[in-house]
């Protein structure tokens, strides 16, 4: 396959490219040059969230890219989230159009519920509003045509299949944490049961969230964890291919059906991290990789506890 070309199908037809660029942490400045060496480089899905603070830029870069007629605008598949003030009641569409504003669109191609958890504006207070009435707001922005495809993030299985037993439109896609240290095997075997596609994010291990910062200027404090870069038969793997480490880790999730979102602004990097096309890792060479048995997730988004929507209630000690 092609690396341009190489894309899933969402269960609506939508096709969605297997590998985009993250822009979770950069900044506006960073970010106009990260998207427009990304799209130069065969990148034609950019990540994006209300909450990452640099979707004006995204939509800066975007535009330029179409004025300079290194691509079209149908030929891009721009995902943006929704975050956790937006899901409250009544609150989605309006959260869509301020997203498009900023971006410069008409449409998004994907928008996702970034979390299960709705809260007030400043997320001083949750808001008990069941995934199911966030889902019906899902339903309603899909068909008015502001996004093309709509789906969840962070949302467990069970969350996912209260929504799904709607009867509504259907999950398209579910990002989550996933990676070779937490392979999330249930819940990607769960989606594929329901037709719906899964988006690995930290598929690195994202070693880049120890620098992370709240708009506060608070850093977080991350529990220890291996590093799945450094991964002795990771590093064997990526010998044997001429390939590095980060790339055998890409490739892993590719050849599990994932899509994959690698964040960088390093226009070297961001290369690198598209240039996996060129070798596969078969059945059993996934099975020597994931010998280890480490399953640790990092992000465990420590602001739902509490929430009766908290998606990783039964993970906190």
């Amino acid at each position: 396959m092609s690396s341009s070309s190489a894309a899933i199908t969402l269960s609506n037809g939508v096709k969605m490219p297997v590998i985009g660029l993250g822009t979770w942490q950069s900044s506006p400045a960073e970010v106009i040059a990260a998207v427009k060496a990304s799209v130069k480089a065969g990148y034609r899905l950019i990540d994006t969230a209300a909450v990452y603070q640099n979707e004006e830029a995204i939509g800066t870069a975007i535009k330029e890219l179409v004025e300079e007629g290194v691509v079209k605008r149908e030929e891009l598949f721009v995902t943006t989230k929704a975050w956790t003030h937006e899901l409250a009641p009544g609150k989605l569409e309006g959260g869509l159009r301020a997203s498009l504003k900023k971006l410069q669109l008409e449409y998004v191609d994907l928008y996702l519920a970034h979390m299960p958890t709705a809260f007030n504006d400043d997320m001083s207070q949750h808001v008990a509003s069941p995934v199911e009435d966030v889902w019906r707001q899902f339903d309603a922005v899909y068909k008015t045509g502001l996004a093309k495809s709509v789906g969840v993030s962070n949302w467990n299985n069970e969350q996912i299949g209260r929504a799904l037993a709607l009867g509504l439109t259907p999950i398209h896609n579910s990002q989550v944490e996933l990676h070779l240290y937490f392979p999330q095997h249930e819940h990607v075997d769960f989606c594929k049961a329901h037709n719906i596609s899964v988006t690995s994010y930290a598929t690195l291990g994202s070693p880049g969230r120890v620098n992370f910062t709240l708009p506060t200027g608070q850093k977080l404090d991350w529990a220890p964890a291996p590093s799945d870069l450094e991964d002795k038969n990771v590093v064997a793997l990526a010998e044997k291919n001429k390939k590095t480490p980060a790339q055998v880790l890409l490739r892993y999730a590719l050849d599990r059906g994932l899509a994959i979102i690698p964040k960088s602004v390093n226009i070297s990097r961001i290369e690198e991290n598209f240039n996996v096309f060129d070798f596969t890792i078969s059945q059993e060479g996934i099975a020597k990789l994931e010998e280890s048995k480490i399953s640790q997730r990092l992000f465990l988004q420590d602001f739902m506890a509490g929430h009766p929507e908290d998606a990783f209630a039964n993970e906190r000690k």
